[in-house]
């Protein structure tokens, strides 16, 4: 089997020994070179599984040579060597495509796992388990930067409204990448309470506090060799922050309690609904945590700037909600999906779900008409894409989900015990039941898999 072959360019010689000899150990054949020139050339007759390559050179600037590879040869993952604590070269290279970084003096277990993620992701071709469905212009822009993303280490800030579909960006950019075989872990920032959170993130030695009575892996231990995407990252508190910045440019832990710090091998993606932009300047959120984490933004785009996708999405969701329920799929009317289609959706993708599950809860027949949809009126909305008068669309987006989750929260209890009720009476008998209620077998099943009653251990 053929080895792997890098190239290293470095002008100083006991740089270039160091890593040749590194990566010779790997079994890795190397070529090296000590300026851009000869850099070129050797690429030009070879090819080459990863390239390392100095970020000062006596013809120029390691920039200068990314940006060749990534216009040349895109495929080929290029790291830099940068000077102890240049963080600003570090995010620039990473900006213009760098596979990823190493700081001077090279940590040789760094470089090492740096290599190894770098010949995976040449080597790969995933299997897409996530996608994004649509064919508007907008959504393959999100698709083809995506795949770009996917070859790159860099850190990665996902941006967006409130269900939008941040997280299967993310797990996109996870799948499509060298980390792949590794764990994806979401963390949602908003969901771990604040005492926690340092325990949570970064793990604990026992007997570090009340309840520790054993050791525990942190989530960025767990994320070990994949990806750890914060979700809701704005909601960190500020001395979460802080540690959080530390963790990320040193890529190390130390546990709650713990003397040692462990190192760390993740890929860094966030998201939020907020703007972090107008966080910063109040002083909510750290404007180095954020340059740290927005290397590379990536936006999703709402789905009113998409509605030509609507009909792709109902496909799949339906089959979706069919598939979980056991039924077989039912389609909509022509007047339900155009007026599906005149809709703003200011809950975007989450909301067009939800609706679509009330709807096949709903219908009596084969085929979901408008009047099963009861599209909810957003105050002041006038068309898609177009904000109520002196309100921000993030104000409206706000406003119409809080309205929407407490009345629906209302709505749903209300049903659980009706239905809980009737089903007790006739000893959980479906087919009763539904007759008593007045709804088709088919509309009980739906709303049991809704309200999670469907796994009720009884005589069904």
């Amino acid at each position: 089997m053929k080895k792997p072959l890098a190239l290293i360019i470095d002008d100083e010689p006991d740089i270039r020994e160091l890593l040749e000899i590194t990566l010779t150990r790997m079994d890795i054949d190397c070529l090296s070179a000590e300026d851009l020139q000869q850099a070129y050339s050797l690429l030009k007759n070879n090819k080459f599984d990863i390239c390392l390559t100095d970020m000062r050179l006596p013809d120029g600037d390691g920039l200068d040579l990314v940006s060749y590879i990534q216009t040349n040869m895109s495929q080929l993952p290029v790291a830099v060597i940068t000077a102890h604590g240049n963080m600003e070269s570090a995010i620039q290279a990473l900006k213009s495509g760098a596979f990823d970084f190493l700081s001077k003096p090279v940590d040789l277990e760094v470089l090492r796992s740096l290599v190894r993620t770098a010949i995976k992701l040449k080597k790969s071709e995933t299997d897409l388990v996530y996608e994004l469905i649509g064919n508007t212009s907008i959504i393959d822009t999100t698709r083809k930067t995506i795949s770009k993303l996917a070859r790159s280490q860099a850190p990665v800030y996902i941006s967006g409204e409130t269900g939008t579909g941040k997280e299967l960006v993310a797990r996109m950019i996870h799948e499509q990448g060298a980390r792949s075989a590794g764990e994806f872990v979401p963390v949602n920032c908003g969901a771990i309470p604040t005492e926690l959170m340092e325990s949570e993130l970064f793990g604990h030695v026992k007997g570090s506090f009340t309840g520790a009575v054993s050791d525990k892996q942190g989530l960025f231990q767990i994320a070990e060799g994949g990806t750890l995407f914060f979700d809701e990252v704005a909601e960190l508190p500020l001395h979460m922050q802080v540690k959080l910045l530390r963790a990320i440019q040193e890529k190390t832990v130390r546990p709650v309690g713990g003397t040692n710090e462990l190192p760390v091998d993740v890929r860094i993606l966030s998201a939020t609904h907020q703007d972090l932009n107008t966080m910063v300047e109040e002083g909510k959120f750290r404007q180095d945590l954020f340059y740290r984490i927005n290397v590379i933004e990536i936006h999703v785009p709402a789905l009113r700037e998409r509605l030509e996708d609507i009909p792709l999405l109902v496909e799949h969701i339906l089959a979706q909600i069919a598939s979980k329920a056991g039924e077989s799929a039912i389609c909509l009317s022509r007047e339900a999906l155009s007026k599906l289609k005149s809709y703003a959706f200011p809950g975007n993708i989450r909301e067009l779900e939800n609706i679509l599950e009330r709807a096949l809860a709903l219908t009596e027949g084969d085929i979901i008409g408008p009047e099963d949809l009861h599209l909810k009126e957003v105050p002041g909305k006038t068309e898609p894409g177009k904000t109520e008068p002196g309100k921000s669309e993030h104000g409206q987006q706000e406003q119409h989900e809080a309205e929407t989750n407490s009345l629906e929260h209302q709505l749903d209890g209300v049903e659980r015990k009706a239905i809980l009720d009737v089903l007790e009476q006739t000893r959980w008998n479906r087919t009763a039941a539904a007759k008593i209620l007045g709804l088709s077998l088919r509309a009980l099943r739906y709303r049991l898999q809704k309200l999670g009653l469907n796994k009720k251990q009884k005589n069904l």
